[in-house]
């Protein structure tokens, strides 16, 4: 047999094994039968695999590589919807009708894959009408989860690119090697490996063995779930190969080096002579020390990277969290805005930490985007809540303004809190770049008058737009345009933490009240009244009513309230602890609201199943 004749071996096999997790409960014979029906097809990086609004005519079923598809939006701009990896099937409907394309799928990389027209559908269904019942049990179900979230297939060639020097780049591809090992089979190869390996070949065939690194890197895919391949500092072959095979390539830069584009990054990643589409995501190395990157935007705003990591390499918990997001297994936390009930999600992110499950990325809207930040910031827990109660023991909202022409509360105070908490956790101002772990915040843009997600930005001013509740508090301006508080839009994110990407799993704390309270009056009292009526004993008062301010943060969220439920469905782990005897100015019972945060959230993982306190890795406390 000769290698021609092995390589195409291997891939029939690769592809009856993906035809058989596709199609469970086929018979062998039905299986070969499709085999032998469909057109084997090589496409390079950028080629376009079917255009949208084409005609239909053949499904196409991913060997080896990876697919991204794209549909036009409303100004005729492209929008990436989601990509396939090995295995999936796309274009099936088209065997059934005459519809055109509904989406534009290329290439990211070299990919492989088979291709079953109409016509030789048709046949293979006269002849095993199987295929057509299993195909539409295939669509059916993509019909009926076509409204969920399907996150990214989690890449399996993975290039480690140092682009400064002083980067050990071998060494944090064996520890991330470690890591990644309990999601899958996992190997690592740099360009010695790969020439050892490849000399076998090389005295068999009598090529030259650069000619044989592609063979092999095939042969490992498709043993493993994940190749790491570790670049060399400059732009060679191997290099070069690494990059234009990779579905994800890790930008590895020590951050105390200036920021400017390196020479192998300028050849691998700007000019490249066969540019690919992987992701690109920069990981900014730090010393186990750092308390908190400062200054990273430099580096950001000179690269269109998919996304960055601040890493402390020599740190375990590090490594895990770049494995978590590579896997697509990592852990989302949301939390909702509240006003000072928002203390509660410092309890149960204590809760979640005492019983060991760790947190990656992190979000929420007003005081719960307060609260994401501090947790963002990564210091130790006690830290943590000893300066959040010392800088919540200044009423926030006790400033009022003598002349509320914008606003009935100065905002200075919140500011003052803002800015005090970032520099005592973090040494000084931050950018939202500058966190540890994956980070945003809803904010609403009055100007345009939609939600926003802040990424990137001072952190401080991005806080101060998230909780300014219009009518409360000042509204800020970023870039010249003025924003308010996010709740007004989305005051319980989940659907925004669900797409972040490398999210596998997310933790919703909602802090919207379980019962509503019924009043004893049918008409509003007058200004004077409820003024009396709150001079007399809290158990003799009549006019419980909500103080403007209170009245003007809830109002703020009722249009988030109504899209909870949908909210809810988007988390993996929901908690909603009972804070109706806390109101939402009740900024001094911060120990206490803490408490019933953690009290609750240990409750709700203590019920669970057995097999669900294993998928969370939760520990006995």
């Amino acid at each position: 047999m000769t290698a021609d004749d092995t390589e195409f071996q291997r891939r029939r096999d690769v592809l009856a094994t993906y035809l058989s997790d596709n199609f469970p409960g086929i018979d062998q014979e039905t299986l070969q039968d499709i085999e032998s029906n469909v057109q084997w097809m090589e496409l390079r990086a950028g080629d376009v695999l079917m255009e949208q609004g084409a005609p239909g005519d053949a499904a196409y079923l991913t060997v080896s590589g990876r697919l991204r598809v794209y549909v036009k939006t409303d100004d005729n701009a492209p929008r990436m919807v989601r990509e396939l990896g090995r295995g999936e099937i796309t274009g099936e409907i088209s065997l059934y009708t005459d519809a055109t394309r509904s989406a534009t799928v290329v290439a990211i990389r070299r990919t492989v894959v088979v291709r079953l027209d109409k016509a030789h559908f048709t046949a293979l269904v006269a002849r095993n009408p199987q295929v057509s019942i299993a195909l539409t049990k295939k669509i059916i179900e993509r019909l009926q989860t076509q409204q969920d979230r399907r996150p990214l297939p989690p890449p399996v060639m993975v290039t480690l690119l140092p682009i400064t020097g002083g980067v050990n780049a071998a060494a944090i591809a064996q520890r991330l090697m470690q890591a990644l090992g309990q999601f899958g089979r996992v190997c690592c190869v740099d360009s010695s490996t790969m020439a050892s390996r490849a000399a076998a070949e090389v005295a068999l065939s009598g090529r030259h063995s650069a000619s044989h690194w592609s063979t092999v890197l095939e042969d490992l895919e498709d043993e493993h779930d994940f190749v790491l391949m570790v670049a060399d500092t400059e732009p060679n072959e191997w290099t070069q190969l690494c990059v234009s095979r990779s579905d994800e390539v890790l930008l590895l830069a020590d951050a105390t080096q200036p920021a400017a584009i390196h020479p192998v990054e300028q050849a691998c990643m700007v000019d490249p002579p066969h540019r690919n589409e992987a992701a690109e995501t920069l990981v900014l190395l730090h010393p186990a020390s750092t308390q908190s990157p400062l200054g990273m935007r430099r580096w950001i705003e000179r690269r269109p990277v998919t996304g960055h990591l601040n890493l402390r390499p020599e740190l375990d918990g590090d490594i895990a969290r770049l494995a978590r997001l590579l896997s697509r297994n990592a852990v989302g936390l949301v939390l909702a805005g509240g006003g000072a009930r928002g203390f509660a999600h410092l309890g149960v992110w204590k809760a979640l930490n005492d019983l060991g499950i760790e947190i990656d990325c992190v979000g929420g809207t007003s005081m719960g985007a307060v609260m994401a930040a501090v947790i963002a910031a990564d210091r130790d827990i006690p830290r943590t809540m000893d300066v959040i109660k010392q800088a919540f023991k200044i009423n926030p909202t006790g400033d009022y303004n003598m002349l509320p022409l914008i606003s009935l509360i100065k905002g200075r105070r919140v500011r003052a809190i803002i800015e005090r908490s970032i520099a005592s956790l973090m040494g000084g101002p931050v950018d939202i770049v500058d966190l540890w772990k994956g980070y945003f915040c809803i904010a609403s843009n009055y100007s345009q008058g939609c939600e926003m997600q802040l990424h990137k930005g001072d952190l401080g001013r991005a806080l101060r737009a998230s909780i300014a509740i219009p009518g409360a508090l000042p509204p800020v301006v970023l870039d010249g345009e003025l924003f308010c508080d996010g709740g007004t839009f989305n005051n319980f994110p989940a659907d925004v933490m669900r797409n972040m990407r490398g999210v596998g799993k997310v933790i919703g704390v909602d802090l919207s009240a379980r019962r509503a309270k019924r009043l004893d009056f049918d008409e509003m009292p007058s200004a004077w009244q409820v003024l009396f009526d709150r001079l007399k004993p809290r158990a003799r008062q009549r006019y419980r009513v909500p103080s403007l301010v209170s009245y003007l943060l809830n109002v703020s969220v009722l249009y988030s309230v109504s899209r909870q439920s949908e909210s809810r469905r988007q988390t993996d782990l929901y908690f909603n602890p009972a804070l109706f005897k806390f109101g939402f100015l009740q900024w001094g019972r911060f120990s206490a609201i803490v408490t019933q945060g953690d009290a609750h959230a240990r409750e709700v993982l203590g019920a669970l199943s057995h097999p669900e306190k294993q998928a969370w890795g939760i520990r006995e406390a």
